[in-house]
């Protein structure tokens, strides 16, 4: 279960045409920072209001005609903790619509940078921002992800 390149390029060419405030985390950031690993969604951090969470879906609805992409809610969107899935039709990997991770981190709080890929401006979190959403999880590919950030971009952490 693996999201290709082109669809992540896909995907945020939608979110830039829509006026998504977005920036992508997780292993398709790290992928766009030149550290290479397989990954199984689309990490999103969305900015957490009611406009932007239905310039998400409009954004989604032009890739994909499903009717599920109604039940993404800006209530849960918004929330304390709030990741919403939603699973594309006829794929095997999820897009995940983050608006923040408890008080850590909200979209206000994280820095991004824009990288062109194939022409497409992509908002990508900062390998600073990465290693810090990373290095402290229980996750043991999110802690080697933070070891490779720290490593290729000598990053000066505590």
């Amino acid at each position: 279960m693996n999201l290709e390149f082109d669809k992540l390029v896909e995907i945020s060419a939608a979110f830039n045409r829509e006026d998504v405030e977005y920036m992508l985390v997780g292993g398709g950031a790290v992928n766009l920072h030149g550290i290479g690993r397989d990954t199984e969604n689309l990490d999103s951090f969305i900015r957490a209001t009611v406009e932007n969470v239905e310039r998400t879906k409009r954004a989604l609805r032009s890739i994909w005609n499903d009717p599920s992409i109604d039940e993404i809610d800006a209530e849960d969107v918004c929330r304390e903790f709030p990741i919403v899935r939603y699973g594309p039709p006829d794929v095997d990997y999820y897009i995940d619509l983050m608006s923040g991770v408890g008080e850590m981190f909200r979209y206000d709080d994280l820095e991004a940078e824009t990288h062109d890929v194939e022409g497409v401006p992509i908002r990508v979190a900062t390998p600073l921002t990465l290693y810090r959403m990373k290095h402290d999880t229980v996750r043991p590919k999110d802690r080697i992800d933070a070891d490779m950030l720290r490593r290729k971009f000598n990053l000066k952490v505590d």
